[in-house]
């Protein structure tokens, strides 16, 4: 099954309904500045030694506690190629109602640095830098089973 591809205003009535947004950038480029009701789950991390992007191995389990599997979920990243993948990881963990947003928060770029597709902070829609234990990774993550991983 596709995965619902929409725009930040279709993303923007999805979460005004009750559809949780969940930001799947790392958690410094949700510090700084995310869209107003988004909690951070992570897709992919910063490895310790290396500093090379890596698949969050607890993401799914993080999105699995936080969220029932039937509820309506926008995913969203930078501009849209990991979100489009957490899409994809969250439908084959048995999620039934996942979209990914296109765009992302910052907006889908061309070469020259051109908006092909505007992201949700472009399309003057509400956004936040604060950060609580109610919506970034590490609070999430502490009120999961997997309190003892890394």
């Amino acid at each position: 099954m596709a995965i619902k591809q929409i725009t930040p205003e279709e993303a923007h009535q999805l979460v005004q309904g009750g559809a949780p947004y969940v930001d799947v950038r790392t958690e410094g480029e949700f510090a700084a500045g995310h869209p107003a009701a988004a909690v951070n789950i992570p897709v992919a991390t910063p490895h310790a030694g290396t500093g090379q992007m890596q698949i969050n191995p607890d993401f799914v389990a993080v999105v699995s506690s936080t969220f029932p599997k039937d509820a309506v979920i926008v995913v969203g990243c930078q501009s849209g190629g990991r979100s489009q993948r957490a899409a994809e990881m969250l439908e084959q963990a048995g999620f039934t109602n996942v979209s990914n947003m296109r765009g992302g928060f910052g907006g889908l770029r061309d070469q020259m640095g051109r908006t092909i597709v505007p992201g949700w902070s472009e399309s003057g829609l509400p956004t936040s830098a604060d950060c609580t234990d109610a919506n970034t990774y590490h609070g999430l993550k502490a009120r999961t089973t997997l309190r003892g991983s890394t």
